[in-house]
């Protein structure tokens, strides 16, 4: 017998999580014909996406799917049914079914026409519980008890809920406070569930800067270059974008964009080495024959801003890294401005980063997303072993897995049901 502090119920299909990956599983599954009730430790859904959306909502991208899917490395073969199933093209109709438009900006990135995330989830939780997906909030899982039900903490106590089919989509380990804390890792390992260890995503890295630079230019972008960074097979991998300079280091877009082959790179060599090119517009032949005229009584610094473009924080970094005496030969600045090597020292704390690698192993998982080793519990999002960059790739993984995790749970619920009967 349940204490009279436990509430019991039952519900087809579970879904334990609020983000992006839980609320599509909810909609996957509610639209299936499933009874659906969706737990999350917060005091509202949908958190980090909302934080995500401030600086502009990246959707997803628009770029052809074979270079799409590229972006998500090793794991490409293991979410590319999912991705498949509910491509950037389909997530752009998803939304104008929400009553949100889109447009493709110039980077390929799509976006919601007024850059916000909050008219977007309000649409979407107003669809989910007009479809009669009950929300439950403030309720922290903590596994199962000794009958297999669900066991929930809640501000009116233990609470046990028993479902057909469970879909997890708890998220990773970074931010946090805002809910994803990785505290499903224990549950899971303790029930010999593989995991891999997290690591952060789309993380800022550490630089040891000298005090006087820090004192100059922390805080400051650093627009239009382009980053090369050398994997541990030794492949070169370029991005262009921008980024900011921190009391720690370096991070933001074109950072992210590089953070898993530097992060792996630190782990096997201890540093690793971002080479910047400072003058991406520029080719290194024009260039030094551009910084070869003559000087006469100009300074350094007004020479290499009439001919090169560069001064302000761009010219710090040329400083900081070459050295406070600039190569005299203009083929060896020229050479410095197209390749200054920078050096990282470690990726930033898990907690800071934006997203994390590593989680449930695909080994665990089966093609539906359901463990292996318990059958009828899903897993989606985050908390699975995959990365992916920002710019819309992280997001379109995860609605793309929750989407399939729900719809599974809710064929395995109705399956089962249906043999109950």
């Amino acid at each position: 017998m349940l204490s009279q502090a436990m509430r019991y119920s039952m519900a087809m299909v579970v879904i334990i999580g609020g983000g992006p990956a839980g609320l599509m599983a909810a909609e996957a599954a509610v639209t299936a014909g499933a009874t659906v009730e969706l737990y999350d430790a917060m005091p509202s859904v949908g958190r980090k996406f909302l934080l995500a959306g401030k600086g502009g909502l990246n959707l997803s991208h628009s770029e052809p799917m074979e270079s799409f899917l590229a972006c998500y490395g090793t794991r490409r073969a293991l979410v590319e049914p999912a991705i498949r199933s509910f491509s950037p093209s389909a997530l752009q109709a998803w939304a104008r079914e929400l009553g949100v438009e889109t447009f493709v900006g110039t980077s390929g990135r799509i976006f919601p026409i007024d850059l916000k995330a909050a008219p977007l989830l309000r649409a979407w939780l107003r669809r989910l519980r007009n479809a009669g997906v009950q929300f439950h909030v403030r309720h922290r899982w903590c596994g199962w008890n000794e009958r297999g039900s669900l066991l929930f903490t809640s501000p009116q106590g233990p609470q046990n809920v028993q479902a057909y089919a469970v879909v997890l989509a708890l998220g990773g380990g970074s931010w946090p406070h805002l809910g994803s804390d990785a505290g499903w890792i224990q549950i899971l390992a303790e029930r010999n569930v593989s995991i891999v260890p997290l690591k952060p995503a789309n993380c800022g890295f550490d630089v040891q800067w000298s005090e006087h630079f820090l004192t100059k230019f922390a805080g400051h972008p650093v627009k239009t270059v382009a980053g090369t960074v050398k994997t541990v097979d030794g492949i070169m991998i370029r991005r262009m974008g921008e980024f900011v300079i921190t009391a720690n280091g370096v991070e933001g877009g074109l950072i992210y964009m590089v953070s898993s082959a530097a992060r792996d790179v630190i782990t096997t060599e201890r540093t690793a080495t971002l080479w910047l090119d400072l003058a991406p517009d520029r080719r290194l032949r024009q260039l030094g024959q551009d910084l070869s005229r003559p000087r006469g009584k100009r300074t350094v610094a007004t020479h290499l801003k009439r001919y090169a473009g560069i001064d302000g924080v761009k010219a710090g970094l040329l400083r900081e890294v070459v050295s406070n005496d600039m190569p005299a030969d203009p083929i060896r600045l020229a050479a410095a401005i197209k390749s200054l090597p920078l050096t990282l020292v470690a990726p930033r704390p898990l907690e800071e980063a934006i997203s994390t690698a590593g989680g449930v192993s695909f080994d665990a998982l089966d093609r539906r997303l359901m463990l292996r080793s318990f059958p009828g519990v899903f897993c989606a999002g985050e908390m699975l072993d995959w990365e992916a960059p920002t710019g819309g790739y992280l997001l379109t993984g995860c609605l793309a897995t929750g989407r399939l995790a729900g719809r599974a749970a809710a064929e395995w619920a109705d399956d089962h049901c249906s043999r109950r009967l």
